[in-house]
């Protein structure tokens, strides 16, 4: 049976759709491979969100024509769409295809399985019931592209404007996936926060949190990143503290400088941003919240990183994800002048660092308290427990099998890992 592995660069969305190509490539006929370089078939999901990202993904692809000079690769993603040529070409690529062409991908690796017949491979059909996961929580994209037009960001005109699945489409994912035997469902969307907005009736992601948890169905939702322009109090309030919803919010902040945010082309700006993390620390006294933040912007002074550096301290935020600025081709902010990189690193450190010591707070406050989890990983009688606020727990006992939910109290907090056992019922 010829073989499949997937390479996944980038955001929740490239992971969602990944998923969904496991599932439709297994159902086809092709066994899941853990290990890319044993793989027939090689699909890469490429990332342009940085100059970083897109270096990633050409080492990556160097390294496979070291590793694994027999696959066949299919390469696609936010790359291909803004610099294909920059892939490189020869006989082991198969395919390249831009976001347009994601949705045909398994139908397309499916068709050339047949014409190229891999060694070894053989074409039989398999039963859905034989297919491996291909992870323990499932991923579900239920919007793409982006209205937005933010000065640094590249990604509108890769991904195009914004488009909702529509959620009758949605609900029967959520009761397939259900029951596929899944537990947690992580919503993911380039703006999700912009769900609903382009359907006709229009909706939202509150209507379509609702009407999920009208469904009979014995899961949890975890939503990926907000944009808090988009993020009102009627949603804050509906999922802050809402067991159906994961308490593990991530924001889209960028910055907290007023001058830096109207040249991002995001003019609200702080007194939004507190308003909101009030609002779910009010609501979900445990709820871990994190946020994206940007340095070193085009004309960030010291003044202007002290603004953020000094929010990043006061907020509830619990820990905060660093970005260096990137200048992307075709954008705004590309053509202004650029922050030194040795202030921009030195930054950086300094906001890693408080972050670190944020989160380790964070998480110590939870020792000896018990919280509900999925379990993500078995490993002889032991594994790896998922709770909704996103600790990952190492457990030495765990009688639940993957994808199942359980209650574990944390037993042990140590600086890169925490510990704790599986209550049983």
């Amino acid at each position: 049976m010829p073989t499949f592995a997937i390479r996944n660069f980038g955001c929740r969305v490239n992971q969602a759709e990944a998923f969904a190509w496991a599932d439709a490539l297994q159902a086809g006929g092709l066994r899941l491979e853990p290990d890319w370089a044993k793989s027939d078939f090689l699909l890469v999901n490429s990332c342009s969100l940085t100059s970083q990202a897109e270096r990633d993904v050409r080492k990556f692809l160097q390294r496979v024509r070291r590793e694994n000079p027999g696959a066949r690769l299919v390469v696609t993603g936010c790359y291909v769409q803004r610099a294909a040529e920059e892939i490189g070409q020869g006989p082991q690529v198969s395919l390249i295809l831009p976001n347009s062409g994601k949705s045909r991908l398994a139908e397309k690796v499916l068709s050339l399985m047949e014409k190229e017949a891999p060694v070894g491979g053989e074409t039989s059909r398999v039963a859905r019931g034989a297919a491996a996961s291909f992870r323990s929580r499932a991923l579900l994209k239920v919007q793409d592209g982006c209205d937005s037009a933010c000065a640094f960001c590249i990604i509108p005109s890769l991904r195009g404007k914004s488009v909702s699945v529509g959620p009758e489409e949605v609900l029967a994912s959520v009761q397939k996936l259900a029951a596929q035997g899944y537990r947690e469902i992580v919503l993911a969307g380039i703006h999700l926060s912009s769900y609903g907005a382009d359907l006709k009736p229009k909706g939202s992601l509150l209507g379509l949190l609702r009407k999920i948890e009208a469904v009979n169905a014995p899961v949890r939702l975890r939503l990926s990143s907000l944009d808090p322009r988009r993020t009102g109090e009627s949603l804050v309030g509906h999922i802050a503290g809402n067991p159906r919803v994961c308490q593990h919010f991530h924001l889209s902040l960028q910055h907290a400088s007023p001058r830096i945010l109207r040249r991002m082309g995001r003019p609200d700006g702080a007194e939004l941003y507190e308003s909101l993390l009030s609002g779910f620390r009010e609501g979900s006294p445990e709820a871990a919240l994190g946020a994206d933040v940007m340095v070193g912007f085009p004309e960030e002074t010291d003044g202007d990183f002290a603004l953020l550096e000094d929010f990043c301290r006061t907020s509830p935020l619990t820990y905060f994800h660093v970005f260096s600025y990137s200048p992307r081709p075709g954008t705004p902010a590309a053509k202004r002048p650029r922050v030194a990189g040795r202030v921009v690193k030195e930054r950086s450190r300094v906001l890693r660092r408080l972050s670190a010591e944020k989160s380790g707070r964070f998480r110590a406050s939870f020792l000896g308290k018990t919280l509900d989890g999925v379990v993500v990983r078995r490993e002889g009688e032991g594994g790896e427990v998922l709770t909704g606020n996103y600790f990952q727990v190492r457990v030495p006992s765990c009688p639940a099998p993957k994808r199942e939910t359980v209650r574990v109290r944390i037993t042990r907090v140590a600086a890169g890992a925490l510990e704790g056992e599986v209550l049983r019922p």
